[in-house]
């Protein structure tokens, strides 16, 4: 055995002993709380109604708590005086900006056509997917695979601000105008800018000014060390309890359409698979060969293979209607991405293991 090899398995099992159970075992509370979810759902026939009543920019409240529970703890974490030395690298903002808003998009329009090519509603709802670049749970896989924090807040910031200006130009080209160049069925999105910079700014914007803040006055009033510490430590576990909450919410509100129609779901599923699995895997190797470190490599390819679910189920919701198709396939959508991409944190550890043994 290498002294290399030694090191990087030493790196790994003090890793391992740093997890909480929590940590160590989120695919299996994930599980439990879809499952959770689907049976609270169906035990309180009236839950959908009762917490679809108080929404917050289109979007279920109680979601809205468990994004922003989720979010608050990671962005807490992060270091705002290294922001502007990050966004100073060129190789990750150029390479995130292409996979994010030029690759992503396309191959989603791609696989949602190959895939689903006679079930125009569901392939319209994956398209939706498809351009909403995530802002949200992409800072917890970060985070759970030892990406950079910094990065990771710069690239979503960046996200954002694209997804205000570009995304209903973006829906215009790929579900009317592409479609007819190329002679296949077309589809109208009327969605405002404003609907989208709404949702951006509750779901980003206020976990960012609250963890910027927390970081400011912690710092200033008990110091870097106590911050980074004691407090930290603290409110950590709150993201994935914000995460867990979410995810029984959402499959408490849609888990009756997951169960009632199966097959439709499986057809959905597979071309989600397919894009998470080439995004990540294709990012990851661009930065390979760009020479990025770990840490930024990995917020690269978690970036562009994340979507912003809550984006694409309220354009979803708002255009089509709550019982659409369009709607089942934002739904699907967090069905899949959740534990795929937290079978991708594993993947990515166990990448730094060959590809950064150092």
């Amino acid at each position: 055995m290498t002294a290399t090899k030694t090191a990087a398995d030493s790196r790994d099992v003090d890793l391992l002993h740093r997890l909480s159970l929590l940590d160590r075992y989120l695919p299996v509370w994930i599980g439990l709380a879809m499952l959770a979810g689907i049976l609270l759902g169906r035990l309180i026939p009236d839950l959908n109604d009762a917490l679809g009543r108080v929404e917050v920019g289109t979007v279920s409240l109680p979601i809205a708590i468990g994004l922003l529970a989720m979010m608050y703890p990671v962005l807490a974490k992060v270091r705002y005086s290294r922001v502007g030395a990050v966004a100073a690298d060129r190789r990750l903002m150029v390479s995130s900006l292409v996979l994010n808003w030029l690759i992503g998009p396309a191959l989603m329009f791609g696989l949602a056509w190959l895939f689903l090519f006679d079930l125009p509603e569901y392939r319209t709802g994956l398209i939706i997917v498809g351009l909403a670049r995530c802002i949200a749970m992409v800072l917890i896989w970060n985070d759970l695979a030892c990406g950079d924090r910094e990065a990771a807040a710069v690239l979503v910031a960046i996200n954002s601000v694209f997804q205000v200006l570009a995304y209903a130009v973006l829906g215009y080209f790929y579900l009317e105008l592409l479609p007819g160049w190329l002679g296949l069925e077309s589809t109208n999105l009327n969605v405002s800018m404003w609907d989208i910079a709404k949702i951006v700014l509750v779901f980003l914007g206020i976990p960012l000014l609250a963890g910027f803040l927390t970081r400011w006055w912690g710092e200033r009033a008990k110091g870097v060390e106590w911050y980074e510490q004691k407090f930290l430590p603290k409110i950590q576990p709150v993201a994935l309890y914000g995460l867990l909450f979410t995810v029984v919410v959402l499959f408490a509100l849609q888990g009756d359409k997951i169960i009632g129609e199966p097959w439709d779901v499986v057809r959905i599923a597979l071309p989600l698979v397919v894009y998470f699995a080439v995004m990540w895997t294709g990012s990851f190797a661009l930065g390979l060969r760009l020479g990025l470190s770990y840490e930024k490599n990995t917020t690269l390819a978690f970036t562009a293979a994340g979507n912003n679910f809550e984006l694409a189920i309220a354009v979803a919701i708002g255009v089509f209607g709550v019982t659409s198709g369009q709607a089942l396939a934002g739904v699907v959508g967090p069905l899949i991405e959740v534990p795929v991409l937290i079978g991708l944190v594993y993947v990515a550890l166990a990448a730094r293991r060959r590809f950064y043994p150092a």
